[in-house]
C-alpha cells in the first residue's frame, strides 16, 4: 500500500476518482500527503442516563441514550473535560473501490487535548457519505468548536488490488453508508447481536 501524495490527490479528484464535496479551498485544505477536513454543524452528546450501562442486548433504542445539538452560525459547540461527543464532517466524501482512507486529527487540535476518533478512524473502499467524528476532550479545560473548523485530515492509501465487495456492497452490510449527519451506533444490527438467539456466543 502507498499513501497519495498532494499532486496524486489534486489528479485523482479532478479524474473523480475521489470526491469530496464541497472542498471549497483546495488551495489551503489540500495538504502534502492529506486534505483537511472541517467539522460540521450537528453534534449528539450522551444524555444522563440511570442504567448501569449501555448493552447491545438491551431493548431499549440506543439513540434514545443521546441528544442532537445544532449549531446556528457563529455559534459555539463546547466539549469540557471527560467528554465524549458524535459530529461529522462538512464534507461528503467518496471513496473507489481501490482505495482506503484513515481520519487523523489535526496536531492543533491535538495540542489542545481533542482526539476526533476513538477507533472508527478507517475509511472502506466504495464509502460514501460524511465522516463520523468520534470526539473526546482528554484535557483539563473546555474547548470550543466552530462550523467550518479544520479539526482532522484524511490520508488515501492504494489497494493492493479492487475490493470484490467494497462499502455498500449488496451483500455487504454497510450501516453507515450515504449518511449526512452524526448517527448513533447500530450495533445493535451486527449480526452477532442480531442473531444472538441462533448462536451460542453470547
Amino acid at each position: 500500500m502507498a499513501i497519495l501524495s498532494d499532486q496524486d490527490i489534486i489528479k485523482y479528484l479532478d479524474e473523480g476518482k475521489i470526491i469530496i464535496e464541497p472542498l471549497e479551498d483546495p488551495a489551503r485544505q489540500i495538504q502534502p500527503s492529506s486534505v483537511d477536513l472541517r467539522i460540521g454543524n450537528e453534534f449528539k452528546g450522551f444524555r444522563i442516563i440511570r442504567k448501569p450501562c449501555i448493552d447491545p442486548l438491551d431493548k431499549s433504542d440506543l439513540e434514545s441514550y443521546m441528544e442532537s445539538f445544532h449549531l446556528d452560525k457563529g455559534e459555539a459547540f463546547i466539549i469540557h473535560p471527560g467528554e465524549f461527543a458524535l459530529a461529522t464532517t462538512y464534507e461528503a466524501v467518496k471513496l473507489p473501490d481501490n482505495l482506503v482512507a484513515r481520519v487523523e486529527g489535526r496536531s492543533s487540535m491535538g495540542r489542545l487535548g481533542i482526539t476526533m476518533h476513538v477507533t472508527a478512524g478507517y475509511i472502506d473502499p466504495g464509502f460514501e457519505g460524511k465522516i463520523t467524528l468520534e470526539i473526546s476532550n482528554i484535557g483539563k479545560m473546555p474547548v470550543a468548536l466552530y462550523t467550518g473548523q479544520r479539526v482532522c485530515q484524511i490520508v488515501f492509501e492504494t489497494m493492493t488490488s479492487p475490493s470484490l465487495r467494497p462499502y455498500g456492497h449488496p451483500e455487504r452490510d454497510s450501516k453507515y453508508m450515504g449518511q449526512d449527519k452524526p448517527v448513533t451506533s447500530k450495533i445493535k444490527q451486527d449480526y452477532e447481536i442480531r442473531d444472538r438467539k441462533q448462536t451460542k456466543l453470547l
